[in-house]
């Protein structure tokens, strides 16, 4: 059997696309490659649940405008299949004179980006939202929302199904093989005929990519993330979403409070450099995926460009007191013993080869195959409107109809 088209990667995005293109191309022929036992198990299965709203992002960029169409389709999604979801708010607060530039400038992309409702307030208003907050200034965004993407992952992978796409299970893409009339697609035991490949495998983006033949300017560097839970008793603390005012050179929003759709509270991530692209430990260590970051030249002029940053990062991430001390900028109240250790999950960062470190989505096309080679956060509350595009861009890169 060949197969129009193949995804690969069962998360988030993957997922979204296979949809949009049976939107779009109602009698294509799909089939979607997963090397786990189930979807969504890594950046989706391991992200805070936000659907974030679009006020970061350069205007006009892909993250802008996917964005702020990602949250619509995402919340008619929800409506549609019956996912709890909660518009519980979000303030980012500036707690020092100094961050307030970056403030307003952070303000002035979400009202360009069309953010609903987005508005900057001062410190009285900022107690008034989050009272446990210490702050000078702050932006609300009212329609920021939580959900469980586990929950639409599932829906969205029923609903596949449901529309007769083949879901191959424990399927790690080993080989990529160009033949007479399309492409082989293999792992170590099976293989299957395409004529077209989706590549969304995320963490293994680039591998992928150029296992078919493919030349990104760009190689994955796996940055883990830790989160802390608050105690139930001290979850009165924190309402709703509170941010920090985030660095403009470094592409992470800063450690943060996280109201999750199941009524935890959670308090991170940091940003440190992990030694396996599935390291969510600091024992995870896989030798052949270190070597490769050691060997990328981007990875040495990232580190050389951010080596102060990162040395902060391992220092957070060993001493518990050190990270407090960064949430406490935002709600001075807490105190070590208020939270307790809790998950990670691993963003997959691309670096260019001079070590820039890519800030919006990245998709390369190609006359038989597109690749996903960046799309990080906001890249699930954006995943509908980044299935749409890539819909959109497979059917003129592949004539489809």
């Amino acid at each position: 059997m060949t197969y129009d088209l193949a995804i690969i990667g069962g998360g988030i995005i993957g997922l979204a696309t296979a949809r949009a293109l049976l939107e779009r191309f109602p009698s294509l022929h799909l089939v979607l490659c997963e090397k786990e036992a189930e979807l969504g198990t890594h950046q989706t299965g391991h992200n805070s649940g936000v659907i974030h709203s679009g006020i970061y992002y350069k205007p006009g960029s892909f993250k802008a405008r996917l964005c702020v169409e990602g949250v619509r389709l995402m919340t008619d999604f929800c409506d549609t299949h019956g996912i709890k979801y909660d518009r519980c708010g979000k303030v980012i607060v500036a707690t020092s004179d100094d961050e307030l530039p970056r403030l307003r400038t952070l303000h002035e992309r979400g009202v360009a980006n069309g953010v609903p409702g987005v508005a900057m307030i001062d410190a009285a208003r900022v107690s008034e939202i989050e009272p446990h907050v210490k702050a000078v200034a702050g932006i609300h965004s009212p329609n920021t929302a939580i959900v469980d993407y586990g929950e639409v992952t599932a829906a969205l992978g029923r609903e596949l199904v449901s529309r007769g796409v083949t879901i191959e299970y424990r399927f790690p893409v080993s080989a990529i093989t160009r033949i007479r009339g399309g492409v082989a697609v293999s792992s170590q035991d099976h293989t299957i005929t395409v004529r077209r490949i989706v590549n969304c495998a995320g963490l293994y983006s680039d591998v992928v990519a150029r296992l078919a033949r493919a030349a990104p300017d760009v190689q994955i560097i796996p940055f883990r993330g830790e989160y802390y839970f608050l105690r139930p008793e001290r979850e009165t603390l924190v309402r709703g979403l509170i941010y920090p005012v985030p660095d403009p050179e470094f592409p992470f929003l800063g450690v943060h409070f996280t109201r999750t759709i199941h009524g935890d509270v959670e308090a991170g991530p940091n940003a440190v450099l992990a030694f396996a692209r599935e390291g969510y430990r600091w024992t995870s260590f896989r030798p052949l995926e270190f070597l490769s970051t050691l060997q990328y030249a981007g990875f040495w002029a990232m580190a050389r460009k951010y080596w102060r940053v990162g040395v902060w990062e391992v220092h957070r991430s060993l001493s518990k007191k050190k990270f407090v001390e960064s949430l406490q900028r935002l709600v001075p109240e807490l105190k070590e013993e208020d939270i307790v250790s809790g998950g990670s999950g691993v963003r997959a960062q691309a670096v260019r080869s001079d070590g820039t470190l890519l800030d919006d989505f990245s998709i390369l096309s190609s006359a038989d195959a597109i690749h996903v080679l960046n799309a990080p956060s906001p890249g699930a509350t954006a995943s509908l409107a980044i299935g749409r595009h890539i819909a959109g861009l497979a059917g003129d890169t592949f004539g489809l109809s």
